[in-house]
C-alpha cells in the first residue's frame, strides 16, 4: 500500500547540501511538510526561499549535540502538531584532501565518525517516539562504501558500514510498530563532496579510475537520487540503491569484496599513488 507524501511532516538533517536539498525539493513538490536543519542558518534560508513559509521550517542544528537536536523535534511538533518521517542525511568527510588511516589527523578521524555514526544515531533516537507515534519512516544515507573498500576514506566508510547496520537491526526491531526503515546508498554523485575524486585531485581522480570499474565510474545528479528516494519512501523499501548498476555490487558483496580488497592491495600503481598521497599529505 502506497505512502502518501501530501501533508508529511520530515525532517531532514544534512538539508542544504546537494542529496538534502534536492530530496527537500521532491519532498515539498508532492506535498510534504519540511524541518530543514543544518549547521548554516545561511544556506538553509537560501534554500528555504524556494518554498512557502507555511510548509518549512528551519533550524541550525549540530548533529554532535543531543540538546540541539531534540529541540529541532520539539520545534517540529509545535509547528506542525507531528513528525512523519526522519531522514538523516548529515555527513562530512576529509576537509582538505584524502588521508590514509597511517597519515591522518586522528582528530579528523573522530570527528568524522562524530558526525556520520553518532551524529545518524542521535538523530534517530531523538526523533523516535514521535515516529513510532506515528508510524511513520526513518531513512539514512548510507552509502556504496557500505559495500565497497573504504581506502583513502575510513572514517567516512566505516560511518556508512555503521549506520546501514543501525537501520538494519531498526528495521527488525521496529517492523511490528508499523515503522518503516529505509537505507539509501547512493553511488557517485556530483557534489562537492566528491568533488576531488572527479578532476579537482589529480592523485585522487586517479586511484577512483584505478579503482572502480569503468561502468561504476560515472557521477549522477543529486536530483536523480531524490527521485529514487520518495520513491523508496512511497513504497517503503529496505534499501534505495542508485543508480541501479550497482545493486549486483550489493546483492554480490561478499564475493566482490574479497576480490577488491585483492585487487587494491596488490596493485602496483594503486599502491605507488598511496604512497605519493602519504607523501604529500605528511604531517609536519
Amino acid at each position: 500500500m502506497a505512502y502518501h507524501l501530501k501533508d508529511k511532516v520530515v525532517l531532514i538533517t544534512g538539508a542544504s547540501g546537494g542529496i538534502g536539498a534536492a530530496c527537500a525539493r521532491e519532498l515539498y513538490r508532492l506535498g510534504a511538510k519540511l524541518v530543514l536543519t543544518d549547521i548554516s542558518q545561511t544556506s538553509l534560508d537560501a534554500l528555504a526561499t524556494e518554498f512557502t513559509k507555511e510548509r518549512v521550517i528551519t533550524e541550525t542544528v549540530d548533529v554532535t549535540d543531543w540538546k540541539s537536536i531534540k529541540q529541532v523535534t520539539n520545534l517540529a511538533v509545535s509547528k506542525f502538531g507531528k513528525l512523519d518521517i526522519v531522514f538523516a542525511n548529515a555527513g562530512i568527510s576529509w576537509k582538505e584532501s584524502a588521508y590514509t588511516v597511517f597519515n591522518c589527523d586522528a582528530s579528523e578521524f573522530e570527528k568524522i565518525l562524530e558526525v556520520d555514526l553518532l551524529g545518524v544515531w542521535r538523530t534517530i533516537k531523538s526523533t523516535l517516539p514521535e515516529i513510532v507515534k506515528n508510524k511513520g519512516q526513518v531513512v539514512v544515507t548510507s552509502s556504496i562504501y557500505a559495500f565497497t573498500n573504504g581506502m583513502c576514506n575510513a572514517p567516512y566508510a566505516t560511518s556508512k558500514v555503521g549506520i546501514e547496520m543501525l537501520s538494519r537491526s531498526l528495521r527488525a526491531e521496529l517492523a511490528g510498530k508499523g515503522v518503516n526503515v529505509s537505507v539509501l546508498y547512493p553511488g557517485w554523485v556530483s557534489t562537492p563532496l566528491t568533488e576531488g575524486v572527479f578532476g579537482g585531485d589529480s592523485l585522487t581522480t586517479n586511484m577512483r579510475e584505478l579503482g572502480f570499474p569503468m561502468v561504476l565510474r560515472k557521477p549522477i545528479s543529486a536530483e536523480k537520487v531524490a527521485k529514487a528516494f520518495v520513491y523508496g519512501l512511497i513504497h517503503k523499501k529496505p534499501r534505495i540503491i542508485v543508480p541501479a548498476r550497482w545493486i549486483p555490487i550489493q546483492l554480490f558483496r561478499g564475493i566482490v569484496g574479497i576480490f577488491s580488497d585483492w585487487y587494491l592491495a596488490n596493485h602496483t600503481r594503486i599502491q605507488s599513488l598511496l604512497l605519493d598521497l602519504e607523501s604529500r599529505t605528511k604531517k609536519q
